[in-house]
């Protein structure tokens, strides 16, 4: 079953925290095992300095890897984050914040991820995850 692009929208506002759902992210394509979400700009989400926060990048980065488990698994499954690491790699100053998670595995208990988050209009990676979720439903 393909998961289209609306009911990906619906899993991101059925299924996180208010707190997550204020950083404004949008689902903007979903594809097999792999879901591209935009992080908008926002002053709010910004650290000293005027770059955007570790913070909201590793959520988004979370966020997105749950989106790619839905469209591998056809809809929502119950899931929880296992581990995260991530690697800051420039700054996002004043941009959208394309974030694309990719499963690299999946099995009947277990999803692995790659992410990569690059600043609209740009080729360069901003910052880089991967993920491991456990699979519980």
């Amino acid at each position: 079953m393909t998961l289209t692009l609306a009911a990906a929208e619906k899993i991101l506002s059925d299924n996180f925290a208010p707190w997550v759902l204020d950083l404004g992210l949008t689902v903007a394509s979903v594809d097999g095992h792999e879901a591209l979400l935009r992080l908008p700009w926002s002053d709010r989400l910004a650290r000293e300095g005027g770059g955007l926060s570790g913070q909201a990048l590793m959520a988004a980065a979370d966020t997105a890897t749950v989106i790619a488990v839905a469209a591998a698994r056809g809809g929502f499954v119950p899931m929880t984050t296992v581990q995260q690491s991530i690697s800051f790699q420039r700054a996002v100053v004043g941009a959208d914040v394309l974030v694309r998670a990719r499963l690299t595995k999946t099995g009947k208990r277990m999803a692995f991820a790659d992410i990569t988050m690059t600043a609209e209009g740009t080729e360069e990676t901003a910052a880089h995850a991967t993920a491991v979720y456990a699979l519980l439903g």
